[in-house]
């Protein structure tokens, strides 16, 4: 099965409510995205019309693989974006920003792919035991970002008070996945680590201005620099660790409510959920009521279960509830506890009929609607509908399907880097030479009676060359081009084969030390031809004691 293939194969329309105020300073748009994630299509926004952090707010988080349709408010400036991927629709005024409080539920339309006619039956048993146990309210794996890109917790590197390590992951580590002006950002800062003052040739250099501009200003005072990051995104990054503590919670929890045999795993971004497919009317009537804290640094349990669930939690993660306090920032970095619920339940489920895939050929597809209250993730939904073939996708998967060329565009990229490696080694120790450093001295046209005899050629019989006009230039003294670009240089003589025996061989180049991209894909090279050089072993291995077999 496959899931957002299309854009249009995952719609998300939000269900909204505010109090209109005809004297209000913040005007309500109905904002329509596409590929697009809310935090990149609110800096679009905020940029195109000069906009101060938070002046836009929101109600929550939309996907970014797909077509959604949300709310946003927009503080004391009209506003007016109509894009083939953004657009907004004006509706009104209201006195107060945007909260989560302003959502009332999310309608969802999702098509699934690549499904075989075996898929049918399977489909419609767990669409019963949808509709009648729920599904676990798990976060999702778009809520964990940064460990899809490798930038790991950001949060536990703040827990542990080392803030240059948190700002480094923040913005100089990118992503394999990422090809963005934003990707190579951070690859620059990367290289330059601590050299502030450099010049970032990329456009997408203006997002982190802030964090930079506070590093020159106070260079080694990492709190202050990481503290330029928008709130909303410093809220997020640890909303993400505090996610991720809430699922391995519930999941021990329901390892402690439900005998094994009821349950069954499934992979995601950050480890493994535990869903159920049974549970008995009682259990059923306590998970359905259930709330399960997102734990904070002041946060208590009542229910001994709950308590020695997230014990456990703790215990694997070595920390205790005292370590969720960010010293030196406890008013600007915090855990906020609340309670989430544990089992949400889809309303309106509605299964299409099937039809011909017509992306992949010789497959089935089929729609699927259901709305979800705030907060709840309709990925997990269809994850749970066809838990009987469901599969994470692996950074090769999303490649692949993503971006068909980018294993041959990244192997050309390392060759590139590597002549490009060469070219400066042989040019010198700087870097960041100029065009006209690097640019061949232009060659002065020797004259005609200046040339050697041996690079004279013979006139035509029957022509004469008159003396008051000039000789035509040679072919390897070509003039300069128009467009900057040096001139030829002229062919040099070879040298007499006697000369070339007693020359000596040449010294051997150093070798240029590959990069990390480069070095990741010698390390897969390499354990990829194990796996094949193993398997080839065991084939023979196989096949030697068939025949043995076959023998006695």
């Amino acid at each position: 099965m496959r899931i957002k293939q299309k854009p249009e194969d995952f719609s998300v329309k939000e269900s909204y409510r505010f109090d209109e105020v005809a004297s209000g300073k913040h005007r309500v748009y109905l904002m329509d995205k596409q590929k697009l994630s809310t935090f990149d299509a609110v800096n679009r926004i905020r940029d195109a019309f000069g906009l101060k952090p938070g002046a836009i707010s929101y109600c929550g988080l939309k996907d970014k693989q797909g077509r959604t349709e949300q709310i946003i408010a927009v503080d004391s400036a009209d506003v007016d974006m109509q894009e083939p991927d953004l657009r907004l629709k004006f509706l009104g005024r209201t006195d107060k920003p945007l909260s989560a409080r302003n959502i009332t539920s999310n309608r969802f339309s999702v098509t699934v792919r690549a499904l075989t006619r075996d898929s049918l039956a399977p489909l419609n048993l767990a669409a019963a035991e949808v509709n009648r146990l729920g599904v676990v309210n798990y976060f999702d794996s778009q809520r964990f970002g940064a460990l899809k890109h490798g930038q790991g917790f950001i949060a536990k590197d703040l827990i542990r008070g080392d803030f240059e390590a948190a700002l480094h992951n923040y913005f100089a580590r990118p992503s394999d996945l990422d090809r963005t002006e934003d990707a190579k950002v951070k690859g620059f800062w990367r290289d330059n680590w601590g050299k502030w003052d450099a010049r970032v040739p990329f456009e997408g250099a203006k997002k982190y201005h802030r964090i930079l501009r506070s590093l020159r200003e106070h260079p080694g005072d990492w709190l202050r620099a990481f503290l330029q990051i928008d709130s909303d995104y410093r809220a997020m990054i640890l909303f993400e660790y505090q996610s991720f503590l809430w699922n391995e919670g519930v999941r021990r929890y329901l390892q402690l409510m439900l005998p094994r045999e009821a349950m069954f795993p499934m992979r995601y971004q950050a480890g493994t959920l535990l869903h159920f497919r049974d549970a008995t009317p009682d259990v059923l009537h306590t998970l359905r009521e259930k709330t399960f804290p997102l734990v904070g640094p002041d946060s208590t349990f009542e229910d001994p279960k709950v308590a020695e669930a997230m014990a456990w939690v703790l215990g694997k993660e070595k920390l205790k509830l005292a370590d969720l306090r960010i010293k030196g920032a406890e008013r600007m970095l915090y855990f906020k506890g609340e309670e989430r619920p544990l089992v949400m339940f889809p309303h309106k489920l509605v299964v299409g009929r099937t039809q011909n895939d017509d992306v992949n050929r010789g497959d089935i597809k089929v729609n699927v609607a259901f709305t979800l209250p705030p907060g709840a993730y309709a990925t997990l939904v269809i994850k749970r509908l066809f838990h009987f073939e469901y599969t994470e996708d692996s950074k090769e998967d999303i490649r692949t399907s993503q971006r068909p060329r980018l294993v041959t565009t990244e192997r050309d990229e390392v060759r590139v880097e590597e002549a490009r490696s060469v070219a400066r080694a042989s040019e010198g120790p700087s870097r960041h030479r100029t065009l006209a450093d690097r640019a061949t001295p232009r060659t002065t046209r020797p004259a005609t009676s200046e040339r050697p005899a041996t690079s004279e050629r013979p006139a035509r019989p029957g022509t004469s060359r008159r003396d008051d006009r000039a000789a035509p230039p040679a072919k390897d003294a070509r003039p300069p081009s128009r467009i900057g670009r040096p001139a030829r240089k002229p062919r040099e003589e070879l040298p007499d084969l006697d000369e070339v025996k007693a020359a000596p061989s040449p010294a051997p180049e150093p070798e240029i030390p590959l990069g990390f991209r480069a070095k990741q894909k010698q390390r897969k090279q390499v354990k990829a031809e194990s796996r094949a050089e193993k398997a080839e072993k065991q084939r023979l291995a196989a096949a030697k004691s068939a025949k043995k077999q076959k023998r006695k």
